[in-house]
């Protein structure tokens, strides 16, 4: 895949949703904290997108704040299965057609169900943009709706 197609798919499918996004390019960045500086936003307002595998193979994405980290057990009640784990990178190319560091739920080859921590609803959020070097910032509150996604309590600090 040519990696400006990423970001086309992004806003292809963002379109799709009536979903407004802004896909903004950035420097890299060597820290959480840097690249939440860089961007002029909060670390907590930089949402990861994990793609996460269930025991019978199929995938979820978990929408975690940058500055927490999933709570298995509270995923895994939540999800209500016994056994959920991180896929190897080339797993998780293949269950989204994005590599680590620029998945999101936008634009993604299969469109797995969404659980985002409760913590991520009320804000502007910045999400991977399918590319490298760049972030997508949308409504927290409208992606949830646009994707039904599952909203709880699924994290703890990181």
């Amino acid at each position: 895949m040519h990696m400006a197609q990423g970001r086309a798919r992004v806003m292809e499918d963002s379109a799709a949703r009536g979903l407004p996004v802004r896909i903004v390019e950035r420097p890299d960045a060597g820290s959480l904290y840097e690249a939440a500086d860089l961007l002029g936003i909060r670390p907590s307002d930089i949402v990861k997108t994990l793609v996460v595998r269930r025991h019978d193979g199929e995938y979820l994405f978990a929408l975690i704040p940058g500055d927490r980290k999933i709570s298995w057990p509270k995923l895994r009640a939540v999800v209500g299965v016994n056994k959920l784990s991180l896929p190897d990178a080339s797993l998780a190319l293949a269950a989204t057609g994005y590599e680590r560091g620029t998945i999101t739920p936008l634009g993604s080859t299969t469109a797995w169900p969404v659980f985002a921590d409760s913590t991520v609803a009320g804000r502007t959020i910045a999400l991977g943009a399918g590319e490298r070097g760049y972030s997508a910032f949308v409504d927290a509150d409208a992606l949830l709706r646009a994707y039904d996604a599952t909203v709880a309590d699924i994290t703890e600090p990181a």
